[in-house]
């Protein structure tokens, strides 16, 4: 299964990944990760990306979706990935769909994880103290300011996309304020009819491709028959000229000895 699950900060995208990893046996991909991963192997793209990291600029989309390219060829995403923080604008998915295309692959679905934004402010607040209580340690976006920040941004960049993918009938959407289990079932409910269509669209290629062949099958053999029947003609109309053919001289024979007896005839009765 090839997916991205959308939704704004602290919708639960990350734990559902985490969810989705461990049941299908597929690698969440974040970007950040990937970036870092490219850096540190020296690859061509990471060595670009790197250099531009160093200098504080942003990394352009190509090289990014270069990043994401290289890493869904490593043998863990043989059978599907989770892309976690990218795309994150209509751009980057647009660039995503060409670069899955020159591959021969394509998304199985976007999963749109619906929420409150003034439940999920509480959230946020209760999921801090919790983490105080613990005495963990508190993430420094992890307030009511910094998620403000974050949530606009995803209003500005990243909501669009679930038009994008709305368009491309690959939209699908959950209520992501439901418990934690409830939000897996649903997931496993929409990949389980993702599934089924994904099977139905196969099965309908393979049949058309059958078809395909039959049909030339079919007129292949009507062109031998064709072809067969204009030699039959053939041969049929030079049958009877070759016969006339033969025929004729001795009908010449015939016409000769035939006036030889009549002037032998006439020679005898005068």
């Amino acid at each position: 299964m090839r997916l991205i699950l959308l939704g704004p900060p602290g919708c639960g995208k990350g734990t559902q990944s985490q969810r989705l990893t461990e049941k299908y046996g597929i690698p969440q991909l974040s970007t950040g990760d990937m970036l870092r991963a490219a850096v540190k192997a020296q690859t061509p793209v990471g060595q670009k990306a790197g250099g531009l990291m160093a200098r504080g600029e942003l990394v352009p989309d190509d090289v990014v979706v270069a990043i994401v390219a290289e890493r869904i060829e490593q043998p863990d995403a043989k059978n599907g990935f989770i892309l976690d923080g990218f795309p994150r604008t209509v751009p980057q998915a647009e660039a995503l769909d060409r670069m899955l295309a020159d591959k021969g692959m394509k998304l199985d679905a976007a999963i749109e994880l619906k929420v409150d934004e003034g439940i999920l402010h509480q959230r946020i607040a209760k999921r801090v103290a919790d983490m105080q209580a613990r005495g963990d340690t508190i993430r420094a976006d992890d307030n009511p300011e910094a998620l403000e920040k974050r949530v606009h941004a995803y209003r500005l960049q990243t909501a669009p996309l679930v038009s994008y993918y709305s368009n491309n009938g690959l939209l699908r959407s959950t209520d992501g304020m439901a418990s934690i289990d409830e939000v897996s079932g649903a997931i496993d409910r929409i990949l389980g009819k993702a599934r089924q269509a994904s099977a139905a669209a196969s099965r309908q290629r393979k049949s058309a491709k059958v078809s395909v062949r039959a049909r030339k099958a079919r007129a292949g053999k009507a062109a031998k028959a064709r072809k067969t029947g204009s030699k039959a003609k053939a041969a049929t109309r030079k049958r009877p000229a070759k016969a006339a053919a033969r025929r004729a001289p001795g009908r010449r024979k015939a016409t000769a000895k035939t006036r030889r007896k009549r002037i032998n005839k006439a020679g005898r009765r005068g």
